[in-house]
């Protein structure tokens, strides 16, 4: 009977961790998207004095720098450093999503630029 008991016990235990990690996890986001969005209200505010160069240029070094950590923690786990799996995996997606965004801003102004070129004067 105590062995059934100890076996219920550990499951409850582990199911425990299994929650509070998940909700360490949610949090970890939601603070990330807050501190995202008001990042981003900063950066609108700032915008409107900056030209469209100069916050082409910054969006580029922050696409740079978010694929340059992920590197960084890409090898510190391969090195066996004590990294969460999630963290790595986490920034390789956030450096592909800034990178195919960059990729896909840069296809429309090319776009943009060959329709202007073309136009009939």
């Amino acid at each position: 009977m105590n062995s059934v008991s100890n076996h219920y016990q550990s499951q409850v235990a582990d199911l425990l961790s299994q929650i509070r990690a998940q909700q360490s996890r949610n949090d970890l986001v939601r603070n990330d998207s807050g501190t995202a969005l008001s990042q981003l209200v900063q950066n609108v505010d700032q915008s409107s004095s900056k030209g469209f160069g100069n916050l082409m240029v910054e969006a580029l070094n922050d696409v740079n720098e978010t694929t340059h950590a992920s590197t960084v923690l890409k090898k510190a786990y391969e090195k066996g450093e004590d990294i969460p799996l999630t963290d790595v995996v986490l920034a390789m997606q956030k450096a592909s999503i800034g990178f195919e965004a960059t990729l896909q801003i840069r296809n429309k102004l090319v776009r943009a630029y060959e329709d202007i070129k073309n136009m009939p004067v």
